[in-house]
């Protein structure tokens, strides 16, 4: 049975955070924080099936894992600055592998167009103990649109928790995953409501 889930968070420096910490550790890669010198090198870590960046057309350089996120820190001067959002979505067990790393794309890139943004994306197997089903993708956005010559503005459709936009990328999510569940002849279905809202419980 495909399962919904779709969770809005943020990277805060005020929890003790990094932007680079977070992006090497949910990648499986190594990344040296340039704005305090710290190394975080998760090579070793097991259960990354794909990671890929997602970026504007004229942001070519944010392709760099380490260019990208070491900008979004030194782009922050508050110490308890938000330095990265992520979304955190449940993949399918139906699909393929190669049909869950596509749905983690669209996603990625419809949040990209929409916000203006770079997304870094990394696709997680099931831990090896737990549900063997709980295929799922972090993705990592940054808070600043992404243009050719760096970082902009940042980006506050998300952070107004009144104005429904959450609600939206939820929604957006359903979507995809519904779509491509048709498109596998699966037929399952996912929705973003409460069992409430469905009027089911």
């Amino acid at each position: 049975m495909a399962i919904y889930h779709c969770s809005v968070k943020t990277v805060s420096r005020s929890t003790g955070r990094s932007a680079p910490a977070a992006a090497a550790y949910r990648t499986g890669t190594l990344l040296v924080n340039e704005r305090d010198g710290v190394t975080h090198d998760y090579r070793r870590r097991v259960g990354v099936e794909a990671a890929f960046i997602v970026a504007p057309p004229a942001a070519e350089w944010a392709q760099d894992r380490a260019a990208l996120w070491n900008a979004a820190e030194a782009a922050e001067n508050r110490k308890n600055s938000t330095v990265a959002r992520e979304y955190e979505v449940a993949l399918p067990a139906e699909l393929s592998a190669e049909q869950r790393a596509d749905l983690a794309r669209t996603f990625a890139a419809a949040l990209v167009e929409r916000y203006g943004v770079a997304a870094d994306v990394a696709i997680h197997a099931p831990g090896g103990e737990g549900d063997q089903r709980n295929h799922h993708a972090h993705v990592l956005t940054t808070t600043r649109t992404v243009g050719g010559g760096g970082l902009g503005p940042k980006t506050r459709a998300l952070d107004d928790q009144r104005s429904g936009e959450i609600e939206r990328v939820r929604e957006l999510w359903a979507g995809l995953t519904n779509a491509a569940l048709e498109r596998a002849g699966v037929g399952e279905r996912v929705s973003h409501l409460s069992h409430a809202a469905r009027g089911l419980a």
